[in-house]
């Protein structure tokens, strides 16, 4: 029934905040040498959640196109540093900025949501 309730938006929700524990993950590791920024591509891994992607037929395939096991990719920087981080703090607060209002947008509508079913419910 939840998954009638929500659709999509549950996974899309967790999807999300995966993606800004990744970016927060960047963030913090800025200046760790050596340290490889990641994210995760949203479309993608949702796509993939959702069977419209590549399907899997043995348990040695790839999990999606340029995928990891979860779902994260290496970002590609464009100015690396002479230590091997490849962190760049501005990039990365962007895409968390953006990241973090995709999130509440989503968690809005599912409030939304929740909140027309309990009038639904009441008969209001």
């Amino acid at each position: 029934m939840l998954d009638r309730l929500f659709g999509i938006h549950a996974e899309a929700l967790q999807l999300k905040a995966r993606r800004m524990e990744v970016l927060s993950t960047n963030i913090a590791n800025a200046d760790t040498p050596g340290f490889k920024a990641k994210d995760v591509d949203f479309q993608e891994v949702l796509s993939w959640q959702l069977g419209a992607g590549l399907k899997a037929t043995h348990a040695k395939h790839w999990r999606g196109p340029g995928l990891s096991e979860n779902g994260e990719v290496f970002t590609i920087p464009y100015n690396p540093a002479v230590d091997g981080n490849t962190v760049e703090m501005g990039l990365e607060q962007a895409k968390f900025g953006e990241a973090a209002v995709e999130y509440q947008a989503t968690l809005d509508f599912l409030q939304g949501r929740v909140t027309a079913y309990k009038r639904a419910l009441k008969g209001e």
